[in-house]
């Protein structure tokens, strides 16, 4: 279903409309989905065990009284019931003037075979189905990012803290600013769980300060699986896979994050950083050094890249200077100045400057352009010592380490 065509033709308050969009929608469309899919021959009782395993209830207690269900979905139950009442209240009084159209109504013909699955992948993990099947309903609105006020403070702010994140690193400059518009300010206190697992998400943050902790059961144990600090994104698995929550998220201390809606993500973000990480990717593994880790750990690195471009001449990093940054050449050459001696050269695929991270030294060598440009991808010291660190001691093993 596209959004916004439930309320196409029929008559809404704006609250309405917005609750139609943002939370009926996505649900009926998963629901009508499997429905079609699987063809049970009990098709209110599927629905009925289709909602309580939406909301977590168990799948195997079919008595359950739906009474009993997650309190969010009992309310969301509700406000459906009641909107598709007056749905139907509407559209039963207009029905004499909209016979004829029916006939050519989209809605009434066969979904594609192509949109159904085979007998040989039912019960495996539901693929997205194409909103062209719902015909008529697939008419798409402009979207309109939200805005929300900001200060030049705030805007110089965010902007820092989103030249952090990989997710937004490739951006041009008017999708930044669509951005740094749509984006909310979200202040939380300690101990506050800002992403409860297990529910659908609507919504990615970036952290401009503090830290937060991502917890799951793991064991029979509740247990931190992955610590975010400044300039992290969380929360955008749900939105890039369209998938549940899959840890809580709480705040460890006093935090300000920002946040960035699902639809401002889809229309501008999703699409540059699912290219992004794919090519930085399929870079990494040409890289010696990453050659043996898997794809997991690859894409964490990659996530952690920012790219940096520098022409002829420029000096990336200067010897005796302090480091706190990793580097991998993505394009170009460069070549590390030593005492004026030009003591190794750099091509893409190598790497610079874990020295001064892994010995907490000042710089042992500069680093020059010796092409036209050279872009190198780089990784701060806290994120090198996260990364890399079960790498340490490859590292130090490393012949002609100069940075």
């Amino acid at each position: 279903m596209a959004q916004g065509t439930v309320c196409e033709g029929l008559s809404f308050s704006k609250d309405t409309e917005t609750y139609i969009n943002g939370v009926l929608d996505p649900i009926l469309e998963e629901l009508i989905t499997d429905v079609i899919s699987e063809r049970p021959d009990d098709t209110l009782d599927y629905m009925i065990n289709w909602l309580r395993r939406r909301c977590g209830a168990s799948h195997g207690n079919a008595r359950m009284s739906v009474m009993n269900l997650n309190n969010k979905l009992k309310l969301d139950l509700d406000r459906t019931s009641a909107m598709l009442g007056e749905m139907s209240s509407q559209v039963g009084a207009g029905k004499e003037d909209s016979e004829e159209e029916d006939d050519d109504d989209d809605c009434g013909d066969e979904i594609p075979a192509e949109f159904l699955k085979s007998e040989k992948t039912k019960g495996q993990a539901r693929g997205s189905v194409s909103a062209e099947a719902f015909g008529a309903f697939n008419v798409k609105k402009e979207f309109e990012p939200p805005k929300y006020p900001k200060s030049d403070d705030q805007k110089v702010r965010l902007a820092d803290t989103l030249a952090k994140s990989f997710m937004f690193a490739d951006l041009a400059t008017e999708q930044m600013e669509t951005i740094i518009l749509a984006m909310k300010e979200c202040p939380f206190t300690a101990g506050t769980k800002v992403i409860e697992e297990g529910e659908a998400g609507d919504y990615l943050f970036v952290i401009e300060r503090g830290t937060l902790e991502c917890m799951k059961v793991v064991d029979g144990q509740n247990m931190v699986v992955k610590t975010c600090s400044e300039g992290d994104v969380f929360g955008e698995l749900a939105l890039l896979y369209n998938c549940p929550r899959a840890a809580n998220v709480v705040a460890k201390n006093q935090c300000v994050c920002w946040q960035l809606d699902r639809d401002t993500f889809n229309s501008i973000v999703k699409d540059a950083a699912e290219k992004r990480r794919e090519r930085y990717d399929k870079f990494l593994q040409s890289v010696t050094l990453l050659s043996a880790i898997d794809a997991y750990e690859r894409s964490q690195i990659a996530d952690a890249l920012c790219p940096e471009t520098f022409k002829m001449g420029a000096t990336v990093v200067t010897q005796d200077e302090p480091g706190n940054q990793f580097y991998i050449v993505e394009s170009g050459t460069l070549y590390a100045l030593k005492n004026d001696v030009r003591v190794r050269d750099y091509k893409p695929g190598d790497y610079f400057g874990e020295l001064a991270l892994l010995k907490n030294q000042p710089r042992a060598a500069s680093v020059i352009v010796s092409s036209e440009s050279a872009r190198v991808l780089c990784m701060s010291r806290v994120s090198f010592g996260k990364m890399l660190g079960p790498l340490s001691q490859l590292l130090s093993s490393r012949v002609n380490t100069y940075v």
